[in-house]
């Protein structure tokens, strides 16, 4: 049964102020989706509430995943259901090495640690918790090799000096250890360049397929040139007023934002992406 990803009604607030005012989505395992709107309209407070950030609170609504509400699951649960986040401003941790983080946050999405405790290894031997090493690193090279990333790449420190590029591409490589079923692309295209864009969409592209449903979140067209969504749907002032083809990104392009405030309104712009 394919995973479907269904958000109903849902209402957000931060900081005690309302940002998302009764949103409808559904995304589906196979789809790509591509969500637009103007800086305010709440793309970020929507893919933060996906997975459980505790400072975006849900007032109403529902978030189902296979049919079964996750609001009262932390994020790393919704992980392990098969929820994934790439961020547009990951975060940079050094001593830490790309390669670790990664084997890590597999483990722990695949329940390595879980199963250690069952078996009653989780004291006894150190790394008794994490994926087995020798098959770690086979996988994580298969897949920086279908991403045409260099395995020295593995080796640096967490974002820790990484190019805007670098950082998302570091992203994308944690998508493919963790083969989430439904992926939310936090506006990728933020700060690259048209080389580092066209690499990055690249490496989506590569993962992209029957198994993973994507909600890539945008502003502009120009990601959706080599991300090519099925549905593309338009949020504004925290609700998601209408939907359509890869043809509603084009007439964004041509037209901007403002024939979308002429058509539905927008009393107020709220804060948070």
């Amino acid at each position: 049964m394919s995973a479907e990803l269904v958000v109903k009604d849902l209402h957000v607030t931060v900081e005690g102020k309302e940002i998302l005012k009764g949103l409808n989505l559904v995304v589906r395992q196979g789809e790509t989706h591509a969500l637009m709107g103007p800086n305010g309209s709440g793309k970020s407070t929507l893919a933060y509430a996906l997975m459980g950030h505790p400072n975006y609170v849900v007032t109403g609504g529902d978030i189902l995943l296979d049919g079964e509400s996750i609001l009262g699951l932390g994020p790393d649960e919704r992980a392990r259901r098969g929820l994934f986040l790439a961020f547009q401003y990951p975060t940079a941790i050094p001593g830490v090495s790309l390669a670790n983080f990664l084997r890590s946050a597999v483990s722990s999405v695949r329940g390595y640690k879980e199963r250690a405790r069952a078996d009653g290894n989780a004291d006894l031997t150190i790394g008794a918790e994490l994926m087995p090493m020798r098959e770690f690193r086979k996988e994580m090279a298969e897949k920086m090799a279908l991403l045409n990333m260099d395995p020295a790449f593995a080796r640096r420190y967490l974002n820790d000096g990484f190019s805007g590029g670098e950082k998302k591409r570091a992203e994308i490589l944690q998508m493919a250890m963790l083969m989430p079923r439904i992926a939310i692309l936090d506006e990728t295209d933020s700060g690259l360049d048209i080389d580092a864009l066209r690499v990055v969409a690249d490496g989506v592209n590569r993962l992209i397929g029957p198994q993973m449903g994507v909600l890539v979140i945008t502003h502009y067209q120009r990601l959706l040139n080599y991300i090519k969504p099925q549905f593309v749907h338009i949020q504004l002032d925290g609700r998601i007023v209408t939907s359509g083809g890869p043809e509603l990104a084009l007439l964004l392009e041509e037209k901007g934002y403002d024939w979308v405030r002429a058509q539905y309104g927008e009393p107020a712009l709220a804060s948070g992406g």
